[in-house]
């Protein structure tokens, strides 16, 4: 398995990788709609393709925030059925953490299932002074991570636009 950046030759199948892994376009259509937002970072869009290049899965960090702190946003994490329980989204996590350091990112947040996102360090957000006022989901499936030694801030986690709109209700400023 190869772990790159996603180019635009990718799309397509990017996309047909989200629909497989959701068992629908939703998601596919908000990751069309966070590469033409301001909140897109290239550099974070990544691929995993197996031994003939073919894109097997797709992670993407997004720029988001927490309170008037910047940070990122970890979703969609996808793989493609064929390929689910292999290990594969667990490898492009980190990989994806791992960018983000190099980035010199400090914060990441996840809405997601709160058994998974824990393994790659992931705390509830509510434990850090975190709120996610978009998400009326569980406080256990907000979460956050510090990708280095400085304490999470506290406020309300932000997000860009089409990520807003997926998740909430978007409220312009």
């Amino acid at each position: 398995m190869k772990i790159r950046t996603e180019t635009p030759n990718d799309t397509d199948r990017v996309r047909e990788v989200i629909t497989a892994a959701f068992g629908s376009p939703e998601d596919a259509d908000l990751v069309d709609a966070l590469r033409a937002d301001a909140c897109w970072i290239p550099e974070l869009s990544l691929v995993a393709e197996d031994e003939n290049g073919t894109v097997i899965a797709h992670i993407l960090f997004t720029r988001a925030g927490i309170g008037g702190t910047p940070g990122l946003t970890l979703a969609p994490v996808s793989v493609d059925p064929a390929h689910q329980g292999t290990g594969i989204g667990s490898t492009l996590i980190r990989a994806g953490l791992d960018a983000a350091r190099a980035l010199g990112e400090h914060t990441v947040t996840v809405l997601g299932h709160p058994t998974y996102y824990p393994r790659f360090g992931f705390e509830r957000a509510d434990a850090h002074g975190v709120t996610c006022t978009l998400s009326a989901g569980p406080g256990e499936a907000k979460m956050v991570l510090s990708l280095d030694d400085r304490p999470v801030p506290a406020g309300d986690m932000t997000f860009g636009r089409p990520m807003a709109d997926a998740i909430g209700a978007y409220r312009p400023e």
